[in-house]
C-alpha cells in the first residue's frame, strides 16, 4: 500500500512543478524617481513665485489688473451713495423690498406719513431706533426699530431716506448729507432708542435751532 502511495505521489510531482512554473512572480515595487527635468521645472516655478511676491509693488502697472486707472477707482469709492443698495442691505429684511412691511409686525414705508413727513423725525428714527407703539396707516405697531447711527454714515443715511421718500408711490423731497449730519449732531449724546414718536417731537422742539 505504501509503495503504491509513493508511486502516485511521484507521478503527481511533475504536474505540480509545471503549475508552479506557469505562475507569474509576485509583484515587486520598483523605484521610479521623478524625472530631473520635472523637478527642475517645479523648483524653478517655486523660486519665481516667491521672487514675484517680494519684487511686485502694491501700486504696480494697472495693465496687469482690470486696466482701470487708479484715479477712476478712487473716484468710484468717493462717489454718490446708492440709497437703493443701502435699503436692500439694511432695511429690506424687515420692511420688505416692496416697502409694504409685514402686517402687524413691521410697518410699511409705502405711503407712511412718518416717511414722507418731517425729515428730521425720519432721520432720528433711523439714527437711534425706536421702541413703543407707533400708528402707521391706521394700524398700531409695537415692535423695536434698531439704531443705525453706528452702521450708516451721513451720506448713507441721507441716501437711504431719499430713496424711501421717493419710492413705492412716495413723493417727498430728498434729504441731503448736511441735513443728516445736523440730525446726528443734534442728538449725538443719545445712547438709547426713542420711546415713541412723541419723545422725538419733544426732543426736536427743545433742540437749539
Amino acid at each position: 500500500m505504501s509503495s503504491n502511495n509513493q508511486g502516485n505521489e511521484q507521478g503527481r510531482e511533475p504536474g505540480k512543478l509545471r503549475a508552479a512554473r506557469r505562475e507569474n512572480a509576485d509583484p515587486v515595487e520598483q523605484a521610479n524617481p521623478v524625472p530631473k527635468v520635472v523637478m527642475g521645472l517645479v523648483l524653478g516655478l517655486v523660486v519665481w513665485a516667491v521672487g514675484y511676491i517680494f519684487v511686485q509693488e502694491a501700486g504696480g502697472d494697472v495693465s496687469l489688473g482690470d486696466r482701470r486707472d487708479p484715479s477712476t477707482l478712487t473716484a468710484a469709492v468717493g462717489g454718490a451713495v446708492d440709497g437703493a443698495q443701502v435699503f436692500a442691505a439694511r432695511c429690506a429684511a424687515c420692511h420688505q423690498a416692496n416697502g409694504k412691511g409685514l402686517a402687524g409686525v413691521f410697518p410699511p414705508l409705502a405711503g407712511s406719513p412718518w416717511v414722507t413727513g418731517d425729515p428730521d423725525t425720519a432721520l432720528q428714527i433711523v439714527l437711534h431706533g425706536m421702541t413703543g407703539p407707533i400708528d402707521v396707516l391706521g394700524t398700531t405697531y409695537n415692535g423695536a426699530m434698531p439704531a443705525f447711527a453706528e452702521q450708516l454714515s451721513d451720506a448713507e443715511l441721507a441716501a437711504v431716506l431719499t430713496h424711501v421718500r421717493a419710492t413705492w408711490g412716495n413723493a417727498a423731497a430728498p434729504i441731503d448729507t448736511a441735513a443728516a449730519a445736523a440730525a446726528r449732531a443734534a442728538t449725538a449724546t443719545r445712547g438709547e432708542p426713542w420711546n415713541g414718536t412723541q419723545e422725538i417731537a419733544t426732543a426736536l422742539a427743545a433742540a437749539p435751532k
